[in-house]
């Protein structure tokens, strides 16, 4: 009678244990910590614009920081380099060749720089790749850089925002953040 209370007691402490795993399990896995969502989502920016139209000449690929009341200025300083974004420098895919003011770029991926001004934003096309923030910048590596006006927006954006344009023989990669506008003339060389 002993043998047969200990078996009975050792199958509830075995059903209870299995029950008492599979509900640890179960909230492990339904419970998943996630760290924090990135405050800098990616984003994309394609030419042609039409999500219907999958033949693509341009993408960029950027990380969009916020202003969340700072200012533009202290986020992108006068005459330094800039990635262009958050997190990883810009990417900019050209699918075809096009010219970056009097310069051809020939297809490929490379990384999108810039130097803001007051008056006008250099901006770099650096064949350097899976580059983090504008650190390792090496001017070597540029293939094209030219000079555009900027343009003062009336009303700030708070979020970075990139998008093109259809333009005479390309495109005009339009970027504004805070009360800046640029445009980034490309054209199909």
């Amino acid at each position: 009678m002993i043998i047969v209370f200990l078996k009975q007691i050792l199958i509830m402490k075995t059903t209870f244990f299995t029950l008492l795993l599979t509900i640890c399990l179960a909230f492990n896995v339904q419970g998943q910590n996630f760290n924090d969502l990135d405050v800098s989502p990616m984003d994309t920016a394609s030419f042609p614009t039409s999500y219907r139209n999958s033949d693509k000449s341009i993408r960029v690929i950027y990380s969009r920081p916020q202003l969340k009341g700072r200012e533009l200025s202290a986020l992108t300083p006068e005459g330094k380099v800039w990635r262009t974004g958050a997190n990883e420098a810009t990417e900019i895919t050209l699918y075809e060749d096009f010219s970056l003011g009097e310069t051809e770029v020939k297809a490929g991926t490379y990384t999108l720089y810039t130097i803001p001004g007051e008056e006008s934003w250099t901006v770099i096309i650096n064949s350097a790749t899976n580059v983090w923030g504008a650190y390792g910048y090496n001017k070597d590596l540029d293939v094209a850089r030219v000079d555009v006006p900027v343009q003062k927006l009336k009303s700030p954006v708070e979020v970075l925002s990139m998008v093109f344009q259809e333009a005479d023989k390309g495109a005009h990669l339009h970027i504004a953040w805070g009360h800046v506008h640029i445009a980034v003339p490309f054209t199909k060389s």
